[in-house]
């Protein structure tokens, strides 16, 4: 069968202002003179996982890092729980929003516990003690990651995943309820991916911590997220729920495959199997399915 298909289209999912644990208003990031977001409306709802997905240089991690505030805006706002980012301090800003980067690096003779405990300095300050409390939720950071046995460790000794799960114990003594996580299963294997997407999930499930990431992963954006926004050339090209957002036509119009698109036999969840990349005008028009 034959199908002409268009621009894929965009479904917004919007967020009344009293339940959006992040909001974006028409916000511009770029870096020296190159804009790379331009315009950009977006609200995150509290107790959810979105993930931002979309091709190389498509302004993912841009748009992360300016909504965590790790990145000027030229333009536009960011809202936090209904308060303007701007206007907050780094320490009031670090109470609400943690952060997990791409390339999260420590001081070699740090252990697991000890990097952890960094996540508490919102609260204590970085020259204060740490107190009881603080030891208790650090505790809490490891349990919940499955980090507790490798607390004395130190963290050039650990595997790729259990040094990702030490970055996330950090992110999670913070006790925020907002946790921001840029390609969390980069350079891991298959079995540390999903240890570590099982866990997000968890997170909030059980903990009812928001979460927004940037995933490669398609298959894996569509399994384990409530919510999926794909940008293109620094825009949201669809926004909505992984079913109606992974489509045949949004993967041949902004990820250039010819891909099917099939239904998980245990949850309902779309997955695709790509079949061949797509060139030049291929990419735009027609699929044979």
């Amino acid at each position: 069968m034959t199908t002409l298909v268009s621009k894929p289209s965009v479904s917004p999912m919007t967020t009344p202002a009293a339940q959006a644990a992040i909001s974006a208003q028409q916000v511009q990031i770029g870096y020296a003179r190159r804009t790379v977001i331009d315009g950009v409306d977006l609200q995150i709802e509290a107790g959810t996982v979105t993930c931002l997905i979309g091709p190389n240089g498509s302004g993912k991690s841009t748009l992360l890092k300016g909504c965590a505030r790790l990145l000027d805006l030229n333009g536009g706002a960011v809202f936090i729980d209904g308060h303007d980012m701007s206007k907050l301090s780094s320490l009031e800003v670090a109470r609400k929003l943690a952060v997990l980067p791409q390339t999260a690096t420590a001081p070699s003779d740090l252990t697991v516990r000890e990097l952890v405990e960094q996540g508490r300095y919102p609260h204590v300050g970085a020259l204060r003690m740490l107190r009881k409390q603080d030891g208790e939720a650090v505790a809490r950071a490891l349990a919940a990651t499955g980090m507790s046995d490798f607390a004395d460790r130190d963290i050039e000794a650990l595997s790729g995943g259990e040094r990702q799960r030490a970055w996330i114990a950090l992110a999670l003594a913070q006790e925020t309820p907002t946790l921001f996580l840029d390609e969390p299963t980069t350079y891991l294997d298959i079995c540390y991916q999903l240890e570590v997407m099982h866990l997000v999930r968890d997170l909030n499930t059980d903990g009812g911590i928001t979460v927004v990431m940037v995933l490669h992963d398609l298959n894996q954006a569509a399994a384990y997220s409530d919510r999926v926004i794909c940008l293109n050339k620094g825009k949201i090209v669809a926004d909505g729920k992984p079913i109606d957002v992974l489509t045949p036509a949004l993967l041949r119009d902004v990820f250039r495959i010819e891909a099917s698109v099939i239904s998980d036999p245990r949850t309902g969840r779309p997955v695709f199997v790509p079949h061949r990349p797509l060139h030049g005008n291929e990419s735009k028009g027609v699929t044979v399915l």
